[in-house]
């Protein structure tokens, strides 16, 4: 009876050692599956962040051509189209998430062209929640000039932060299929707002635009480009999730340009008014 007993204990032992090892193999899985999860998961991310949309060929270029009027300084924190005859206030510009600067090239240029210097912003991994302030250092290093600020998609979301927060330094906001969240809330800054959108736009999430609204003032204005789309605010390609446009790159950044043309202009006519009195 007495070997029975031990025979038993020892094969219990043993039988609980195998439990306690299924155990130990069973959270070592789980722990190697986590981990492969999560370097999944890291190198997604890392591919996400560094892999930006490129500017077109064209866009490159109108850094480095020569255009009369225009001179364009590119420097480590922004890309700088100056007019030689300003007539109007200049723009800072955010650029949109994973977009490189340079892809708003032709935008900046073409409104240099007619009198307003441009600032295309440089940010932190191409996306603008790195350096929402990064306006600051134009506004610091220009004391003279006046501002505009706004942006594409992300970028507009934290130009508008920057503006609600510098409503004495800013002279209206533009949003370039975008809108405002909480913190960017314009409603009661007094500012001229000007909200541009594309119907064929698929990036862009309508309700939550729609809902945005009521943080811009009642005095917005909104132009919707027909047939356009989210990626041909800029000059970098097509964008995943994006509807196709009907329209080229070209009549998308003509009627772009001329949108913020007019409202600029009512802007500085408003100023006038004002300094008169």
């Amino acid at each position: 009876m007495m070997f029975r007993r031990k025979r038993n204990n020892y094969l219990g032992g043993y039988s609980g050692a195998r439990r306690g090892g299924s155990r130990i193999r069973t959270i070592g899985k789980i722990l190697l599956a986590v981990l492969i999860v999560l370097v999944i998961a890291c190198g997604a991310a890392a591919w996400y962040v560094l892999t930006p949309y490129q500017p077109t060929t064209e866009a490159q270029q109108a850094i480095n051509a020569t255009e009369e009027g225009i001179t364009v300084h590119n420097s480590d924190n922004w890309i700088e189209f100056a007019a030689a005859k300003p007539t109007g206030d200049s723009v800072i510009f955010y650029p949109g998430a994973r977009v490189k600067p340079e892809a708003y090239s032709l935008v900046a240029q073409r409104l240099a062209k007619n009198g307003h210097s441009v600032y295309i912003m440089k940010m932190p991994f191409n996306f603008a929640f790195f350096k929402p302030d990064a306006a600051q250092a134009v506004v610091d290093s220009n004391p003279n000039q006046k501002f505009i600020i706004g942006g594409h998609s992300l970028g507009g979301v934290f130009a508008s932060r920057y503006a609600a927060s510098h409503v004495d330094q800013i002279s209206g906001v533009f949003f370039l299929a975008s809108y405002p969240d909480e913190k960017g809330s314009l409603g009661n800054s007094g500012l001229p707002v000007i909200s541009i959108t594309a119907s064929s736009d698929k990036v862009l999430d309508i309700s939550k635009y729609q809902a945005a609204r009521e943080l811009l003032p009642a005095t917005a204005v909104y132009y919707n480009i027909p047939a356009g789309n989210h990626a041909q605010f800029g000059s970098y390609g097509e964008q995943k999730g994006d509807g196709p446009a009907q329209i080229t790159a070209d009549e998308q950044l003509k009627q772009t340009v001329n949108a913020l043309l007019s409202w600029m202009q009512d802007i500085d006519k408003a100023n006038d008014k004002t300094s008169s009195k």
